[in-house]
């Protein structure tokens, strides 16, 4: 945690990560950076926050940022040209290719970090004044599904509970959701109420992750067979009696066809165990704690739906809600875990291609409301091109310009390959961005915008129980950085449009994107924020959260459906009749396994912000897949070796992780790395671009794919205080590290091309060891007392201890002893290096941890005691509890050192 002087006057601003919301205090420290905590009074995170939020001091540094526009020019390198010539340059190829090709053929693609200012101003440009519905954003790839869910059942993209809900529960069930390590502060709530009121956590995931290490009755079903299992809930809740048909009578339609289909596909427990791979006591034991539990919250994420089911899904598990009554009461209710800090902000301005502004829908009515509030004759009348349909249609020529806003297509994609190979087909590729360079950027556009960070921007974001918070700026814009919603408006009016974009600060954006939500409403959707319309200039800046709808003279409203008021034309829900669960692809014998995808504990997306923390890259620094022992042994590759991972769409290299908590037949590999920061490891290259039929979600969860071992003979570490450009015949992760950068790399070359290499870019005050005949090389060059430049090569698994090195590296001056032992890649002092890190809000190491079992730690909480690990955002907790299981409090010291390394 980084502590702040409380003479220091703090920013109270939102966090840039994930769409739990918290709130955070920065305090800048007038040199570019600031110190931050936990806002201990906004309502997400009462204080806490996350590894990731903890760090994102260390993420506001400008060595990579873009800070002027740039435009490729005829010898295809990017310069530097004033606002007005990229402006203009951008407006006028956007004018002469509509002109052309008609506004089909033009497209934005956006992200859930934008701010719904942002967001807005994108959207109305788009939809309302080119006259196109092909504007999407990257959260199709994260909750597509539970928007499609939600409007299917609701009749709205309404989340009906809130976050209080967690507290009260007397169950909570957990489905395709790692929340310990991808919404901690959540998850550290729920076991609040376990430990305080005795709530029961079920956990539903095909991989037993950390998630699972506090849960009552885990779940480990066959990938795909969620529908299945909730479908065999209802059928069993009606055979029990645990229906409220008062509920389902007054307020729903649909019932019969739904029970139907349920009992058709999963009538029994028997039925379910066979359709899902459960055992039938694991099924029956649900299904009683859920029958039995009437304050029950159901909360899902990607393994949900990032599925080409995705949308019945969701649904099988709201039928279960509607069936019993449980919704937007206390303690009870379906909710959507959201992955993105703004992804709901995107959804209430309609930052997706099916969707209008402020809820609204392409339906004759709501297009003629949003036409006549934003004076729009030319506004699109019908749905466009869902994230992957649109990268598609670029590589068939038929969308000539495309403009990317704050996200990274060419890593997140499925297929992404394929998704990198079209952006080079188009006209006009326009990026607006923080970054200098991004695997996106270096697909080839032809103009780079410089928009403003996180610290720098103001405006709001909403959270996932539809809270709306200020994020504010409390840095200056570095260079030439703009708002993103004063780029598109200057775009607009370059276009024609200036009377319709006249806005001179977020305030002003927030207050029309307000009065739109109350335009014609009166209770009719569920998007309203019009007691905000005439917000002041003033009153935005202090606004505090809060949870919409905020009616006109109206107080706040926590749950919506406890009592009905649905939006459906009868304001009845609806019960879906789901198809049944299968898989959009089938194994094969070159083809054997599934990949499964997702999040690590430490990193957020494609790391372009979490990618520059140190702390944050000291847990998994390296790209890898994860595997069965079983399927380690079958397919021959080894834990800590190297294995290529291959689809019928790409293929990797990456670090094997052998682990029984992985279910045999699947593979795991985290999406984070990319082009530009490690080598082939691009996992979405990987991915089938299959879709989901309702929300246009891909399927990320169950790529058909093969493993075989990869061998490197030698592997090995650099530290620098500049950038380097390793070999291009070594496979690198770069990972940030304390005053400069490094890079963990395996390589099979001779180890005297490395020497070469590196004494081409030493300074004189230069050390070496070299053993080429037992396969070691290490050296390192000298500035003053420090180090300026190292690298360490060794047999694959004996370069030198990287945390031993990093830390002498981070050292502003080497001793004499220091020195001397460095190439020894050893502890000077002859201690034990910490470890890999474990806990990274307060940087606690492997090593130091069993050590501290050894003397006797006999839990989390007696760890956190001693060391603080696992007393922050607890995400490192259930690691704490395996190394105290693995090692056990009388364990030997050999058993101590195994554990530790």
């Amino acid at each position: 945690m980084t502590a702040v002087d409380p003479q220091l006057r703090a920013t109270r601003t939102t966090c840039a990560y994930c769409g739990v919301g918290c709130g955070v205090l920065a305090t800048p420290d007038g040199r570019g950076g600031a110190a931050i905590s936990g806002d201990p009074e906004h309502p997400a995170n009462f204080g806490r926050l996350c590894s990731k939020g903890s760090a994102l001091g260390e993420t506001l540094g400008l060595e990579d940022r873009l800070l002027y526009p740039m435009i490729r020019c005829d010898k295809g390198t990017l310069e530097r040209v004033a606002w007005s010539d990229a402006l203009d340059h951008v407006a006028h190829r956007f004018q002469h290719i509509i002109a052309r090709d008609g506004p089909g053929a033009v497209a934005f693609y956006l992200s859930g970090q934008l701010l719904t200012e942002d967001y807005y101003v994108a959207n109305k440009l788009m939809k309302g004044f080119i006259g196109s519905a092909n504007v999407d954003t990257n959260s199709r790839l994260c909750m597509a599904s539970s928007v499609a869910g939600h409007r299917r059942a609701f009749g709205a993209d309404t989340v009906p509970g809130c976050y209080e809900d967690l507290d009260e529960a007397d169950l909570l069930v957990l489905v395709g959701s790692n929340a310990a390590w991808c919404h901690p502060v959540l998850f550290q709530r729920m076991l609040a109420n376990k430990q305080a009121r005795g709530a029961r956590i079920v956990v539903i995931d095909p991989r037993r992750t950390d998630t699972a290490g506090d849960a009552d009755l885990f779940l480990g079903l066959k990938p795909g067979t969620d529908t299945a299992l909730f479908s065999g809930l209802l059928a069993h809740l009606a055979d029990h009696g645990a229906l409220d048909r008062d509920y389902i009578d007054r307020y729903t339609a649909g019932f019969d066809e739904a029970i139907a289909r349920a009992r058709s596909m999963a009538g029994s427990v028997r039925a379910t165990a066979l359709a899902t791979g459960l055992s039938e006591s694991d099924v029956a034991a649900f299904f009683q704690m859920f029958a039995n539990t009437p304050r029950v919250v159901t909360l899902y994420s990607q393994g949900v739906n990032q599925s080409a089911q995705g949308t019945d899904k969701v649904n099988a598990i709201v039928n279960c809600h509607l069936a019993t009554g449980r919704i937007g009461k206390i303690g009870a209710s379906p909710f959507s875990l959201t992955g993105q800090p703004n992804a709901m902000g995107g959804r209430e301005v309609g930052g997706l291609a099916n969707q209008l502004a402020a809820h609204m829908a392409f339906t004759p009515s709501d297009i003629d409301r949003v036409r006549r509030f934003w004076k729009a004759p030319r506004i699109a009348t019908h749905e466009g091109l869902k994230a992957v349909q649109m990268f598609e249609g670029v590589a068939r020529g038929e969308i000539k310009a495309l403009w990317v806003m704050g996200t990274n297509p060419a890593v997140s994609l499925p297929d992404a390959d394929a998704a990198r190979a079209a952006l080079k087909k188009l006209e006009l590729f326009v990026v607006s961005e923080n970054v200098r360079s991004n695997d996106t950027v270096d697909a080839g556009a032809h103009v780079l915008l410089p928009a403003e960070a996180w610290g720098e921007k103001s405006g709001t974001v909403t959270n996932s129980e539809r809270r709306i918070s200020r994020q504010r700026a409390f840095l200056d814009a570095p260079g030439e950085a703009k708002p993103d919603w004063w780029i598109v408006g200057e775009i607009a009016k370059r276009l024609g449009f200036g009377a319709a974009f006249d806005f001179n600060s977020a305030a002003d954006v927030f207050r029309e994107h307000a009065a739109l939500s109350a335009f014609e409403n009166d209770g009719a959707r569920d998007f309203d924020i019009g007691a905000l319309k005439a917000v002041s200039d003033e009153g935005f800046d202090a606004m505090a959260p809060v949870q919409w709808p905020i009616r006109l003279n109206e107080q706040p409203q926590a749950r919506f459906f406890g009592e009905g008021g649905f939006f459906s034309n009868d304001n009845r829900a609806r019960f879906i009749a789901p198809e049944i669960p299968a898989l959009r692809t089938e194994t094969t014998a070159a083809r054997p396994l599934r990949l499964n995808t997702g999040r690590i504990r430490d990193q957020w997306h494609t790391m372009t912000r979490t990618g520059a923390s140190p702390r944050l890259g000291q847990h998994l620094p390296e790209p890898f897949v994860e595997i069965h022992p079983d399927d380690a042994a079958r397919h021959g590759v080894a834990d800590g070796d190297f294995a290529r991972v291959t689809t019928d769409y790409g293929q990797c290299t990456l670090r094997v992780v052998v682990s029984e908590r992985q279910q045999r037949g699947m593979l795991f590999a985290p999406i984070h790395w990319s082009e530009a920061n490690a080598t082939g490891a691009r996992v979405g290259a990987l991915v089938a671009p299959h879709t989901d039929p309702y929300s246009g979600q891909p399927e990320n969860k169950a790529t058909p794919a093969s493993i075989a071992p990869y061998e490197y003979v030698f592997g090995g570490f650099a530290l620098s205080r500049k950038p380097l450009a390793l070999p291009g015949h070594a496979w690198v992760a770069r990972v940030a590290v304390n005053g400069g950068y490094g890079y963990l790399f395996a390589d099979n070359a001779d180890l005297t091309g490395w020497q070469s290499w590196l004494k081409s870019r030493a300074g004189h005050d230069f050390a070496e060891y070299k053993d080429f005949g037992g396969g070691v090389y290490r050296a390192a060059s000298f500035a003053g007392d420090r180090i300026e430049t190292c690298l360490f090569i060794g047999p694959a698994r004996d370069a030198g201890d990287w945390n031993v090195v990093k830390g002498l590296f981070a050292a502003d001056t080497l001793s004499n002893v220091q020195r001397r032992m460095l190439l020894s890649g050893k502890s000077a002092d002859g201690l034990a290096s910490a470890g890999p890190i474990v806990c990274a809000c307060f940087g606690v190491g492997r090593s130091t941890i069993c050590d501290a079992i050894g003397a006797g730690a006999r839990s989390a909480a007696e760890i956190g005691a001693k060391l603080k690990a696992g007393t922050n955002c607890g995400s490192c907790i259930p690691e704490l509890k395996r190394l105290i299981a693995q090692t056990g409090v009388n364990s030997p010291p050999q058993q101590l050192a195994a554990a530790a390394h």
